[in-house]
């Protein structure tokens, strides 16, 4: 066996051994724990000028994020639709129908990143694409992490907040796609409260 033979084979055996047991320097973190009744997903529309508030109570989220090594997490959210609240019966039985959110036919809307970056201490850019009542369309969402505690104790307070156009998702179809009766952008705010997140 030649030289250059024998340094291609080794080249080679190195980069299988790469692939198949990658270095400590791109471990995929651990997945932190969402605090479910901590957390909360919140949403504000405007119906004639008048702002109407409400919420997500079911959704999950799958976060798995070393703060000083962003690029290598990422973050997911499953949000049962038909747990969408109003605060009025009348208003949240709407919710289900097929001229809102088609609960029916779509249970879930989902974010799934596709990049974080740094923005600052404590702060990312998380790149992701939203699906809602089957459209799905790319956002990059803001977010901020304060932790308080130590150790085991360590507690991690990741909020943020964009808008997102309503009828991009074919919410509120038919009459309810003119936006001068229900506005077109829907202000949509979220903390979620982890354990299990490394320190900042």
């Amino acid at each position: 066996m030649t030289s250059n033979m024998l340094y291609a084979l080794t080249l080679s055996s190195a980069l299988l051994a790469a692939s198949l047991h990658p270095g400590k320097a791109h471990a995929q973190p651990t997945a932190a724990q969402l605090q479910t009744a901590a957390s909360e997903i919140a949403f504000t529309t405007r119906q004639m000028g008048v702002p109407v508030e409400g919420k997500f109570t079911r959704f999950t989220a799958q976060v798995m994020l070393d703060p000083r090594k962003p690029e290598t997490g990422s973050v997911g959210l499953v949000i049962e639709t038909g747990s969408a609240r109003f605060g009025s019966a009348e208003l949240d039985a709407e919710v289900p129908k097929p001229t809102w959110l088609n609960v029916p036919a779509f249970p879930r809307a989902t974010f799934q990143s596709t990049g974080i970056k740094p923005a600052g201490p404590g702060k990312f850019e998380v790149a992701g694409k939203l699906a809602i009542k089957g459209s799905t369309r790319e956002l990059v969402v803001p977010v901020q992490v304060v932790q308080t505690g130590s150790g085991a104790a360590l507690n991690s307070t990741v909020t943020g907040s964009f808008v997102l156009k309503r009828l991009d998702f074919k919410i509120g179809e038919a009459e309810w796609a003119d936006t001068s009766m229900l506005g077109n952008d829907v202000a949509v705010k979220f903390k979620l409260v982890l354990t299990g997140l490394a320190p900042l």
